[in-house]
């Protein structure tokens, strides 16, 4: 077994440390021991996309990043988004555009969105359908889920 370190983190804006087995992963120490479960775990090997969280402005699969990587990182989940009770402009496009289904990758392709956002913020469709294209959707396609990214920039997909 490991030794035990202790792991910092500011997320959503917060300080947050955790003391864990340096083997851990980003979304078992999310989940487990911090309580931040908008991030899923889908396929385990980075393909879905369903555990994508931003780490210092960029988007990883934190079921592949080990937690000491991101020690001392700025991280933004999904429950870092509203404020307020007021919902994040891309959350509340989602909905208006019915991207939402069963609502299992929708954290992570919100979190790509807004990645994309946070550094073009007038993308393309062909731009958006990148930034998405390491999350999978297994209900809506990507049509209205791109429809939604591109409302939030007040653009039409």
């Amino acid at each position: 077994m490991a030794e035990k370190r202790t792991v910092r983190y500011t997320i959503n804006g917060r300080s947050h440390e955790a003391y864990i087995e340096p083997n851990r992963t980003l979304l078992e120490v999310l989940r487990d021991e911090l309580r931040l479960t908008g991030a899923k775990e889908g396929c385990g090997t980075g393909d879905c996309g369903a555990c994508s969280v931003i780490v210092n402005g960029k988007v990883v699969t934190s079921c592949l990043m080990l937690a000491p990587q991101a020690d001392g990182a700025e991280l933004i989940t999904i429950e870092g988004l509203a404020h307020g009770g007021e919902l994040h402009p891309l959350q509340q496009t989602f909905i208006e555009k019915g991207a939402v289904q069963c609502g299992f990758c929708i954290p992570g392709m919100i979190l790509a969105g807004k990645a994309l956002l946070d550094s073009n913020p007038k993308p393309n469709e062909h731009e958006i359908r990148q930034a998405i294209a390491g999350n999978l959707c297994r209900c809506t396609g990507y049509t209205k889920i791109v429809e939604a990214i591109a409302a939030a920039t007040g653009g039409v997909a």
